[in-house]
């Protein structure tokens, strides 16, 4: 399971300070180019939630298996907030909707490509399903990924509390 990590260290406050900086400024690239893109994200409908979408088709194997887990693991994501940025500039409500805009009631599904073009996104699901399959609750996961992300990213997405 790929479970997308940065490491810094740092041997002074003053370059904490600058790695702080760079790292809230890659932040801060990542989500206007989410304002940029979000409208032309890719929807595709397939059979099922076992069918993944064309539009994965060239993407690392890493990312597929991260979508294949998402699609499977909706009640544990639908639990968990985004912190891309996604809630404001896409309306989405929970990291679920970062990969799959709608489940239909014949069981087709719709993808979404957004979690794509966000590490972040990513990050929180592979996260997620990993700790999941540890044995951890939805609650103790939701509670790992909101201390992990309360600073230095995005607002969260408007998830509910469980």
């Amino acid at each position: 399971m790929l479970i997308v990590s940065i490491v810094s260290t740092a041997c002074s406050s003053s370059s904490e300070e600058t790695a702080s900086k760079e790292k809230t400024n890659a932040i801060e690239k990542e989500h206007q180019q989410h304002s940029e893109h979000v409208s032309g994200d890719i929807r595709e409908e397939t059979a099922s939630n076992e069918v993944l979408p064309k539009f994965l088709k060239d993407k690392p194997e890493e990312m597929q298996t991260i979508y294949a887990n998402a699609a499977q693991n909706k009640e544990l994501l639908e639990n968990i907030p985004c912190y891309c940025g996604c809630g404001e500039s896409a309306g989405h409500k929970n990291n679920y909707d970062c990969f799959i805009l709608e489940n239909k009631k014949d069981g087709k599904v719709v993808w979404d490509d957004h979690g794509t073009k966000c590490g972040v996104c990513l990050e929180i699901a592979a996260q997620s399903v990993s700790d999941l399959e540890s044995g951890k609750s939805i609650k103790q996961i939701r509670q790992s990924i909101d201390e992990k992300y309360k600073s230095g990213y995005a607002k969260p997405t408007p998830t509910p509390e469980i």
